[in-house]
């Protein structure tokens, strides 16, 4: 049998599930606070990872997997190091009907790094045949098995077969995690003891019941889920998750109560703003966004201390540190095309945008010329098209105007369903929506390629 070099202890631990868009970096760190030991993320494609670039974070002091579109993959940061799995390959029970290829994957993670390996798997329709697969799963050397006692096809209603995990348990020497028991075991933290006693099993990795409420691994009892949920939304903000994923994971915990005037809100919010002003925390965003919007300030600044770069003569042009976030506008709106809409209401010439690469790292900066005044953002952007519009921003900003928020946009620029391109070259044709992390990607410290593992050091 083959061993890992580096271990890490699956006995006596209260885990917290894989779970599609549950388990993002907000809700595996309220799990730790709450008293879990161990956190995983949520499923993940290896093919995706692959394409990935590991890189530092720091504004947030995460450390992102970004994909080549600029979409954050993955975040993690120091609270959950050594804490945290890393779930990847096949979605669900995908590989069940293929045990040969299971133990080529296996054995080839095993061999390939020094970091434990651990396989979860549901039950298949006989107990020998389940029996079967779980030793040769063994003889590939992994850390733990978790076991899912429900078969492929089976649904939360259907039962958890505990005597099948306890089976399970009798016949392998390593550490089996149990699984599937939020439906009709896990009410309260005791609960998660009396199921781990009903398998046998060496540890439990609680899923829904985490999902709906994650103080469910405090020993002292479910904290009040209005308390939790505050606590998920601080940190669905300070590591800057996307409202999306924040606004899908708040729903499962209010369930029966989305019909609820707290629900409502909920329900009706488009931004990680609403949302925190629908559990009373919109002066926690203000202040938040703030701290991190003078934090890219200061590194943008130290770059180009670091940089050397000759100072410019910018007598007259006026600053601010913004940066343009596609998420917080219409699909048919930008800054641009407000700041253009304003000067033909006024009779003013079209805005002058000048725009520079800056080489050391090849991000962008633009000042933008209105009526004889010139504007700029501080903050460096990653394209032409985002610095413009940035500019475009401290314009609008410092002039009092609506730059097309949402909630604030012009009633006339919902007329105009496409922009010449001369026009609004950042507009929405040429520009996908930004994805979770993009608003605090930048600055990024790429770290040298060559790691063993790409979690290597966090």
């Amino acid at each position: 049998m083959i061993l890992n070099s580096l271990s890490l202890c699956y006995h006596n631990k209260l885990i917290l599930a894989p779970m599609v868009r549950v388990g993002t970096l907000p809700m595996r760190l309220l799990a730790l606070d709450y008293g879990a030991d161990i956190v995983y993320c949520e499923e993940l494609i290896d093919l995706k990872m692959i394409q990935c670039k590991r890189v530092v974070n720091e504004v947030l002091s995460t450390v992102d997997f970004v994909a080549p579109d600029d979409r954050v993959v993955f975040r993690t940061c120091e609270r959950e190091q050594n804490r945290v799995v890393f779930q990847m390959g096949g979605m669900g029970a995908a590989l069940l009907s293929d045990p040969d290829k299971i133990e080529k994957i296996l054995s080839t993670l095993v061999k390939g790094t020094r970091r434990p390996v651990t396989c979860k798997i549901r039950i298949l329709p006989s107990l020998e045949d389940t029996l079967s697969l779980v030793k040769r799963i063994e003889r590939t050397g992994i850390a733990a098995i978790t076991v899912h006692g429900r078969k492929q096809e089976e649904r939360p209603q259907h039962p958890v077969s505990c005597e099948v995990i306890k089976a399970i348990a009798d016949t392998v020497s390593i550490p089996v995690i149990a699984n599937g028991g939020s439906h009709d075991h896990i009410q309260r933290y005791s609960d998660i003891e009396d199921f781990r006693q009903a398998t046998a099993a060496s540890s439990v990795m609680v899923a829904r019941a985490a999902m709906w409420n994650p103080s469910i691994f405090l020993k002292e009892g479910l904290r009040p889920l209005e308390e939790v949920m505050q606590k998920y939304i601080r940190y669905a903000v300070q590591y800057d998750n996307h409202y999306t994923n924040t606004k899908y994971c708040l729903c499962q915990m209010l369930r029966e109560q989305l019909e609820s005037p707290q629900g409502r809100l909920l329900h009706a919010a488009q931004s990680s703003q609403e949302i925190c002003e629908a559990f009373g925390l919109g002066a926690f965003y203000e202040e938040t966004t703030q701290e991190l919007d003078a934090q890219r300030a200061r590194l943008s600044a130290k770059t180009s201390e670091e940089t050397g770069e000759p100072a410019e003569d910018t007598s007259g042009v006026i600053k601010m540190a913004v940066k343009f976030d596609r998420r917080a506008y219409p699909a048919q709106i930008t800054p641009k095309m407000c700041l253009l809409e304003w000067c033909r209401r006024e009779k003013l010439a079209q805005p002058v945008y000048e725009t520079v690469q800056r080489p050391v790292d090849r991000l962008f900066s633009s000042i933008v010329t209105v009526a004889e005044q010139k504007y700029q953002s501080t903050l460096w952007d990653k394209s032409k098209k985002l610095a413009e519009q940035a500019a475009a921003i401290v314009c609008l900003r410092s002039q009092g105007l609506p730059e097309g928020r949402l909630g604030e946009e012009s009633p006339s620029l919902h007329k105009r369903k496409r922009e010449a391109p001369d026009q609004d070259p950042g507009g929405p044709r040429a520009q996908e929506l930004a994805q979770p992390g993009d608003l605090c990607k930048k600055p990024f410290l790429a770290l040298g390629s060559g790691e063993e593992s790409p979690l290597e050091g966090w």
